[in-house]
């Protein structure tokens, strides 16, 4: 073995505890980048491969109704490889032992062929046979949910009429992947699912035998969607045609996407916190190894070793920790990403979730982490390379003393002694005690953002559904009926329209005086209807690049089809989904219809609720209904888990940084300063006096980064929060004293555990030992 490796294993001995903190933070950042971006390499791969497989359909779009003969034209549109017509609907679902109604979407099969898009994957049973009427296959979750098998059977309310439906399948589709309940935010699979059945049975279920009014089409490969997208607006113009929409909007598509959007940004930014922070570290102890080695180093050169050879030998030393803390960090980031993914299953139905590593991730976390050791260790190793033999013999100049600033504006004299010599240490190696504040600052910041994230989500389940939405239940009609009451609603699909920029939105009519329904501002103020122009969502407004007092084209595509012009008179506060609000009659007067509604918001009896869901069963004219305190329920049991395991991983790992900073801290000003240390013994200094020069130092220097590190975790916060956003969901920023006084108390309890142990050495000093040896 070389003079030099065994030097480099002698000197890893010796630092082993200093070189284990600095891994272990290294461990945390390759750990979350290797987790979080293997379960991006998850979802994706998965996602991919399951809408090629099964042919999820490039363009979407609903309609009124059309004849079947129209499918040959649109067949005929350029671009188009497959079309395939359906029928589509909403189903209410009276299940034994619930006593408020399930709901269901219901789309149609074909009777004459299999499909050719949106194929199901078939789990249990067979497919409904042509002919059989009343036969259904249902999507898994929710038969998962309630314990159907195939041969059971349901009762059904469908268009206002009541069918028994018997299950004859088990399956899951590309298109409900995330399974959304009408104004839902996360899957209530008890309360919700999918059905599907023969298109001739449904068709004469919804009242529309030899129609259909929804379109599946696969664009042909290296074909315009939009150029698709125009031509089925155009021919299905007459048949009541909504906006047609690609993959990008469809829902289930748009919360995959989302998540996996989401999952890259904190792969990317964590790392680079942890890595940060583990630059720092290595820099502070191989400097000061260079240091206390500076005679070490000109044995060497005079024994011939070339200045090369002396920095290649503290590098290694530098990348001997980096790759043990690559290894440990991507078997560690490989078990939770293995781990964490069944957090999924609840979310997105896949047929087969599993956990895929991603390969590139642990190709480059190795590289990755030597780049950051090697800008910690520059500069140490350019001092060791560029120390002649001469000078490094002697040894290095003491440390300039001089007054510090405490003592220089005279409050030296209301301090102890002991925090006067910290003070004046700290002055003397400014850049050491900025290199361990930093390294506080960015463990501070960590916890902050996982509590302000579940504190955001939480916020936004209360301001929905309690400030905003504060209705029991909504209900929506099989068809508009008179108005009646004060909590009317009336949604019309619509395109609003700015410049060049355009989206597809149902403008929501509302009575001016609503109580249940409310629009909010930021300040969660009501906002007042105005008599004329749109309020619109905050996003929706940054969406189309329009501010109030500015004009939108609005393009309805229901009725009459009417273009109209009208201002944007406000922007309203909401977290989930996007939406444009007018008054109700207002509304009304421009498409020129008489006062009818869709739904109505609804507060109940709670003594009578029993008695309005058996009504409501009863009801065959409602389509669909929301409750509120069960979508809350939904989300909280599923939202729970998955931030609760999170915040703990964070929270861990903000733990480890805290701990590991501190104690590198410690041991390199103790290794520095344990001749002076035991001079003071010597001179008469107690054991608590001479801990308290020490930790004193320590002590301050965490206290200087409590503040620049809750601001910074309150802008690290915001940054993540920012980059996640989306249409679909919008965490707002709250930084609240939990927040702060968690990242607080982390950092304290980890700095007193650093500090135990920074006592312990100190009462073991061998104090004759200390003082024999050299300078």
């Amino acid at each position: 073995m070389r003079a030099l490796n065994r030097k480099l294993l002698r000197d890893l001995a010796s630092m082993k505890g200093q070189m284990m903190a600095v891994g272990m933070v290294l461990v945390c950042g390759i750990t979350v980048m290797v987790m979080e971006r293997s379960l991006v390499v998850s979802l994706d791969t998965s996602k991919s491969a399951y809408y090629q497989t099964h042919r999820l359909a490039d363009v979407f779009c609903d309609l009124k109704r059309a004849p079947n003969i129209l499918a040959a034209r649109l067949a005929r549109i350029p671009h188009v490889a497959t079309v395939e017509t359906r029928v589509k609907g909403t189903a209410l679902l009276d299940i034994p032992g619930m006593k408020q109604m399930a709901q269901a979407e219901i789309i149609s099969l074909p009777d004459d062929h299999t499909q050719h898009l949106n194929l199901l994957f078939l789990s249990t049973g067979r497919f409904p046979l042509p002919g059989h009427r009343r036969e259904t296959v249902i999507s898994r979750p929710f038969a998962e949910a309630h314990g159907f098998r195939p041969g059971d059977t349901i009762d059904a309310t469908i268009h206002g009429g009541r069918e028994r439906l018997r299950i004859v399948g088990i399956a899951l589709s590309p298109e409900y992947v995330y399974e959304l309940p009408p104004g839902g935010f996360m899957p209530d699979n008890r309360r919700f699912g999918v059905f599907w059945m023969n298109e001739s049975d449904l068709a004469i279920a919804m009242g529309i035998e030899g129609g259909f009014n929804n379109v599946i089409v696969d664009v042909a490969p290296g074909g315009n969607v939009q150029t698709v997208k125009e031509n089925l607006d155009r021919i299905l113009a007459p048949y009541g045609g909504l906006t047609a929409y690609d993959r990008t909007e469809q829902l289930s598509v748009k919360m995959v996407d989302d998540e996996i959007r989401g999952l890259r940004a904190v792969a990317l930014i964590f790392p680079l916190v942890f890595l940060g922070i583990a630059a720092f570290m290595t820099s502070a102890a191989l400097t000061r190894l260079v240091r206390l080695q500076r005679e070490q180093i000109a044995q060497l050169k005079a024994f011939g070793y070339t200045s090369m050879s002396v920095g290649l030998h503290y590098l290694t030393f530098a990348l001997v920790v980096v790759t043990l803390a690559v290894i440990a960090g991507s078997l560690l980031g490989l078990w939770l990403g293995s781990e964490l993914i069944h957090l999924y299953h609840p979310f997105f139905r896949f047929p087969s979730l599993t956990f895929h590593p991603d390969l590139q991730a642990l190709i480059i976390a190795l590289p990755l982490g030597a780049a950051v050791s090697f800008l910690g260790v520059f500069g140490a190793v350019r001092q060791a390379m560029a120390l002649p033999p001469a000078e490094a013999m002697r040894p290095e100049p003491p440390a300039a003393f001089r007054p510090s600033l405490l003592e220089k504006l005279g409050l030296h004299k209301w301090v102890s002694p002991s925090l006067c010599m910290a003070l004046r240490n700290l002055e003397r190696k400014p850049w050491q005690a900025l290199f361990t504040t930093l390294g506080l600052t960015l463990a501070t910041a960590i916890p902050i953002v996982s509590v302000s994230m579940g504190e955001g989500m939480e916020y936004v389940m209360d301001f929905q559904w309690r400030l905003a939405q504060r209705q029991d239940v909504t209900l929506s009609l099989v068809e508009p009926t008179g108005c009646g009451g004060l909590n009317s609603i009336n949604a019309l699909p619509g395109i609003l329209v700015h410049g060049h920029r355009s989206r597809r939105i149902g403008i929501v009519g509302l009575p001016r005086n609503a109580i249940l329904n409310r629009l909010l501002d930021i300040h969660e103020r009501p906002v007042p209807l105005p008599l004329s122009g749109l309020l619109l969502s905050a996003q929706l407004a940054d969406t189309l690049h329009v501010h109030p007092g500015e004009t939108l084209r609005v393009e309805v595509q229901e009725g009459r089809r009417p273009v109209l012009t009208t201002i944007v008179a406000g922007t309203i506060t909401d977290f989930a989904g996007i939406g444009a609000y007018m008054d109700i009659d207002r509304l009304r007067s421009l498409l020129q219809e008489g006062k009818t509604i869709s739904g109505a918001h609804i507060r109940l009896d709670h003594a009578r609720r029993d008695d309005f869901f058996a009504a409501v069963k009863e009801t065959p004219r409602i389509a669909s209904f929301t409750v509120t305190r069960d979508a809350k329920a939904a989300y909280d049991k599923i939202m729970g888990e998955m931030m609760g395991i999170s915040q703990g991983i964070f929270f861990f790992f903000a733990i480890v940084v805290a701990f590991g900073v501190v104690y590198n801290g410690t041991r390199i000003v103790l290794s520095e300063r344990t001749r002076e240390l035991a001079t003071l013994r010597v001179l008469g200094f107690t054991k608590q006096e001479v801990m308290a020069v020490l930790i004193g130092e320590l002590a301050l220097l965490t206290l200087l980064a409590l503040l620049p590190g809750l601001v910074l975790g309150g802008e690290l916060t915001r940054i993540i929060l920012e980059s996640v956003s989306t249409e679909t969901l919008r965490i707002p920023v709250i930084l609240t004293g939990r927040a702060y006084a968690t990242a607080v108390s982390i950092i304290l309890v980890s700095s007193c555990l650093s500090f135990v142990v920074a006592g312990r050495r100190i009462a073991r000093l061998d104090l004759v030992g200390v003082m024999k040896a050299g300078e």
